[in-house]
């Protein structure tokens, strides 16, 4: 038999009811108040080690403005230290690099008697 026809004689059941876990509305509002404000800016106290490049420093030392932001202002900081060692990586790249040491003439392959190599494949003296 199926469960959807009903069955002669029997009342019908009416389908259970769910309930479902919605908090009431005022459990839901905005809380306000002391006891929920916001915490003030407070500094991180990340150790910024000088790495001697005087230009990435400056950008590390920029990390320390957002100490005094609240977390929606960090993202402007951030963005501008980024930008500013992604530029100075950038320029590294595009100096030109130290010339390739000259060879020593004493490092030249020497020359044996016979005009060849010392390194020649004949066998001397056989």
């Amino acid at each position: 038999m199926n469960d959807a026809v009903p069955q002669p004689g029997g009342a019908q059941q009416p389908p259970p009811r769910v309930e479902h876990a919605v908090p009431p509305v005022e459990d839901v509002a905005p809380r306000t108040g002391p006891e929920y404000a916001p915490a003030a800016p407070a500094p991180l106290d990340v150790p910024r080690t000088p790495t001697g490049n005087a230009e990435v420093d400056a950008r590390l030392e920029r990390l320390a403005d957002a100490d005094h932001l609240t977390t929606d202002g960090h993202v402007e900081v951030y963005e501008d230290v980024h930008r500013g060692l992604r530029d100075a990586l950038t320029a590294l790249d595009a100096r030109p690099g130290p010339p390739a040491p000259a060879r020593h003439p004493a490092t030249a392959p020497q020359r044996g008697p016979s005009g060849h190599g010392s390194h020649s494949p004949h066998l001397q003296g056989s």
